[in-house]
């Protein structure tokens, strides 16, 4: 509908008239509502977890057979599974409600003619809003009247400099979530709610969904693979136990603890364990984890997308460089430059201008302490502006923008004007934005614009530039030796962007520019995202693009950011990395990891943390898959013999749930091997196990299982009750399971020559573990509820000989390996 500009301006809508158009256009919220995940959800994500339905299962078994304490117990093990599930999947995501936050809470309209405030949830399309100097703008609109406005955009567009609106211009659109910097105007507001651009990256922020890390996919098939094989062989036990006559009940309490010893409950509580410990690291070293999975996402990192602006540079505007005419001195330059801008300025430039020339000894003060007699603002097509200043009864002129404006008044020598102009251009190629400075003392006393801009002379050129960030350079340097390709993604101008990234050691960049996505079919994205080094001038969703095409081609990808802007790429990258300082509250909840010094080599130090967690889970999982043999074998064969079960449900809780996770933080508390930011990425799909060491973990495994099944069917054969059959072979379990720990640590060195050197942990764990072994077999209570009898001296005696000839029998073959290379040498 169109607005006739005197209603426009000076009436507005009426209230009959808004009140209809709210209900015709809906309110105008810009982000819509987060879902809500809340005990529902919790309760969803346990209950569908395979452990806690055999847990809920075999509970209910035990309940039917009267056994009341079994139950309680075996029931009870779900907490820590629901605890866990509750850090992983409800850690609060922030990023809607704080788009929310960001957008104005009133806003200023003219309806009835009568400026009033309303909720910014009430403006409509046709609205007159009235906007002024730090105004969050409600809507988007056109420009339809006022002086000039200087309005922040960056929170859109990524661009560090304040971009000037009037009415008279082509670039008179206002949007929504941007603020203003200077002035007051009123507007046309053209759309509202989700239909703005703000509110379109809200759209994007909510349809993004989190992609699950390489490690958590690995541990989630890994888990539902072995869980249908525990339901195939819980089924067959069943069966062959009932076809024995054994009771319904009893079978199905053999058939839940053959399933329970094949699922690796253990994976998603160690991986929780490792991400946790990872996380309180990091935030030790001045990086905040939002959510735990992105500890390791870090390092499988093999694309970083940063943004220019205040991540690879400071984000302020800062004088870097003059050039003077010459018939000037640098401080006839920043006395001009002081005087064409505001007395208290609230746009950039201007602040930058008197911050360097106060700092060089230019009496700002007494400059603006004059009369501002006259004040040209800005001219739109001449781009440049005019004060007029009165100091002790003398008039002069002072005028600054482009080169190209003020060439035409204040460059009078051909020889000047080719100096100037090559100034301006080397400047530029630099990566700086420049304004030139003209000044004259020739001004009369009720004089126009056209009087007092005809006799301005050019007194330089002033040269702007967004300081790089100190030690980028050196983390991108070290981004590199890792293996991991850095993109620039930036609102800025293709020039200023390659400046930059050439400053920081990024040679031979490739540049490409938002108009070269929008022309790109799904092919040429493919090739742009490949072959680009910096996008330029690119728009919020062409960052989204970006993210998704590099996912898509195998590539995980780190993006940082600070801006609104950026909040949909940091969703839908495989980790987010926002600024903690200059950061807005949307970047900060949308990322993954925010850094709370805004310094770049934090992520290099947090990439090598990240690779070094995955080198240590893939120990501890290996430890955990040798080990699970003696669970499974155990679970399997000893139905069959038609023996008592070894392990009841209640040991396997005990062992899955705290006694292996507890045990696997050994390899948590190993160092980073020296050459680890040398090698390559790690690929998306690289698994958590050496298929070529497999066969030697499942053999020490196995030779473990053969030792400690033989020696409880020994015992009952000799005629000893089968809780003191289990009290012995239980541990022998735990003695083979402390010295698989140790083994596997050890890796192809020699156990005795590794020892306990270079982990603090290794000790206390181990010897927890121990302990706790030593609790189950003698304090009443506990050994009751296991069903154990502890073992005689030499009972002990017999456990830990025969743990250290099932498992250590490895290191005989480390041994002669040993010899015939030395051998080999000599």
């Amino acid at each position: 509908m169109t607005v006739h500009a005197s209603r426009t301006i000076y009436t507005g809508l009426s209230a009959i008239e808004a009140r209809q158009r709210l209900v015709t256009f809906g309110p105008n919220a810009l982000v819509p509502e987060a879902p809500s995940g809340g005990i529902r959800h919790v309760l969803v994500q346990v209950l569908t977890d395979p452990m806690s339905v055999l847990l809920v299962i075999a509970s209910a078994v035990y309940l039917a057979l009267g056994d009341v304490v079994d139950a309680v117990v075996t029931f009870a093990a779900l907490l820590p599974i629901a605890a866990v599930t509750v850090v992983l999947e409800l850690r609060g995501e922030r990023a809607l409600a704080s788009l929310r936050r960001l957008a104005a809470p009133t806003a200023l309209v003219i309806r009835d003619g009568v400026e009033q405030h309303v909720p910014a949830l009430d403006v409509v399309p046709g609205d007159v809003l009235v906007v002024r100097e730090g105004d969050v703008i409600a809507a988007d609109g056109r420009l339809v009247s006022g002086t000039e406005l200087v309005v922040d955009e960056s929170t859109l567009t990524g661009e560090s400099l304040p971009v000037t609106k009037t009415s008279a211009a082509g670039d008179a659109d206002l949007f929504a979530g941007t603020t203003v910097l200077a002035g007051r105007a009123t507007a046309n507001v053209l759309t509202t709610g989700r239909a703005t651009r703000y509110g379109a990256i809200g759209q994007l922020v909510a349809s993004a969904e989190q992609p699950q890390t390489p490690l958590q996919a690995l541990i989630r098939r890994l888990v539902v693979q072995l869980s249908i094989v525990a339901a195939v062989f819980c089924v067959a036990v069943v069966g062959i136990e009932l076809w024995r006559g054994m009771d319904f009940a009893s079978a199905l309490i053999a058939g839940v603890s053959l399933a329970m010893a094949a699922i690796p409950e253990e994976f998603p509580m160690v991986f929780a364990l490792y991400l946790g410990l990872g996380a309180w690291r990091l935030a030790r070293d001045r990086a905040l984890v939002r959510r735990l999975v992105g500890v390791e996402t870090l390092g499988a990192t093999s694309v970083i997308c940063t943004d220019k602006t205040g991540t690879l540079t400071l984000g302020t505007i800062e004088v870097a460089a003059l050039w003077t005419a010459p018939h000037a001195s640098e401080g006839d330059l920043l006395r001009a430059a002081v005087l064409a801008s505001e007395p208290r300025p609230y746009d950039p430039l201007d602040q930058a201008i008197v911050r360097f020339a106060a700092a060089h000894g230019t009496g700002v003060d007494e400059l603006h302490a004059g009369e501002l007699v006259r004040d040209h603002t800005f001219d739109t097509a001449e781009r440049y502006l005019t004060h007029v200043w009165r100091h002790d009864g003398v008039l002069s002129a002072h005028a600054k923008g482009a080169l190209e404006g003020i060439a035409g008044r204040g460059i009078t020598g051909g020889e000047v004007r080719a100096d100037a102009f090559a100034a301006n251009e080397r400047f530029a190629g630099q990566g700086m934005r420049v304004i030139a400075v003209a000044s004259s003392t020739r001004v009369n006393e009720h004089g126009d614009r056209a009087d007092d801009e005809s006799q301005l002379a050019l007194v330089g050129l002033v040269a702007f530039a967004d300081p790089v960030r100190p030690g980028v350079a050196e983390a991108l340097a070290d981004c590199r030796a890792a293996g991991v390709r850095v993109i620039v993604i930036t609102g800025d101008h293709p020039v200023t962007a390659k400046a930059v990234a050439e400053s920081l050691g990024l040679a031979h960049v490739r540049v490409a520019t938002g108009a070269d996505l929008d022309a790109a079919e799904d092919e040429g994205l493919a090739t742009l995202v490949s072959t680009v080094d910096i996008f330029a001038r690119t728009r919020p969703e062409q960052k989204h693009r970006i993210v998704r095409a590099l996912r898509a081609q195998g590539h995980v990808v780190a993006m940082t950011g600070d801006g609104t802007n950026d909040a949909p790429a940091l969703r839908e990258a495989d980790i987010g990395i926002a600024m903690g300082r200059r950061g807005t509250d949307v970047a900060r909840s949308a990322a993954t990891l925010v850094l709370l010094d805004d310094n770049f080599a934090t992520i290099v130090a947090a990439v090598r943390d990240g690779r070094r967690i995955f080198e240590n889970l893939r120990r501890s999982f290996s430890y955990l898959i040798a080990f699970h043999a003696p669970l499974l074998v155990s679970a399997l064969v000893v139905p069959l013999v038609g023996a008592p079960l070894l392990l009841l449900p209640i040991h396997l809780v005990w062992l899955e749930l705290l006694v292996h996770p507890t045990a696997s933080l050994v390899f948590e508390s190993d160092q980073a091997a020296d050459d680890l930011m040398r090698r390559p990425p790690r690929g998306r799909g690289t698994g958590l196990l050496d298929r070529g060491a497999l066969a030697g973990l499942l053999a020490r495994g196995l030779a473990l299982t053969a030792g400690v099944l033989g020696l409880y069917l020994y015992a009952l054969g000799s005629g000893a009750s089968a809780e003191a059959a289990r009290g012995l072979a239980v541990a022998a379990l735990i003695f083979g399971q402390v010295l698989l720990v140790m083994i596997e640590r050890a890796g192809d060195r020699l156990l005795w020559r590794v020892g306990l050197a270079g982990n603090r942990a290794l000790v206390w764990i181990l010897g927890a573990t121990l302990g706790s072994l030593v609790l189950v077999e003698y304090v009443g209570p506990l050994a009751s509820l296991l069903r154990l009898t502890p073992p005689s001296l030499g009972g002990w005696l017999v456990a830990a000989a025969l743990a250290i000839a099932t498992t250590c029998w490895t290191e005989a073959l480390k041994l002669t390996h040993a010899r015939r290379v030395a051998t080999s040498a000599a």
